[in-house]
């Protein structure tokens, strides 16, 4: 079975502000390349849901948070069962790591 992948509103949010930097600092194409190929490895989620290493610095959280890399973001989800998957937060691996423990639900 194929489950859903579901972002949360943090997730899309983040998904706009890194659009809105690339629109701005290089052109839309740039910035929906970049977008498309975050959405496009979620998307792969579907069929390996469990492809993503666990996330270390969300452990503390008792939960099993799990990340894909795409460029320099980490797309940090969960497999919430099996018919979904949910994207919490796209985190930019430039910043602190520290920041993503503040992953807001």
């Amino acid at each position: 079975m194929n489950p859903n992948v579901v972002w949360s509103q943090f997730a899309e949010n983040k998904l706009d502000d890194i659009f809105d930097y690339f629109y701005k600092r290089a052109n839309k194409k740039v910035a929906q390349k970049i977008v498309d190929g975050i959405i496009s490895k979620s998307i792969s989620l579907k069929n390996h849901s469990l492809m993503g290493q666990k996330e270390l610095l969300l452990e503390v959280r008792n939960e099993d948070f799990r990340y894909l890399v795409h460029k320099n973001y980490k797309i940090i989800y969960k497999v919430e069962s099996e018919e979904l998957i949910r994207i919490y937060d796209v985190f930019d691996c430039r910043q602190d790591p520290e920041k993503l423990e503040n992953l807001s639900e």
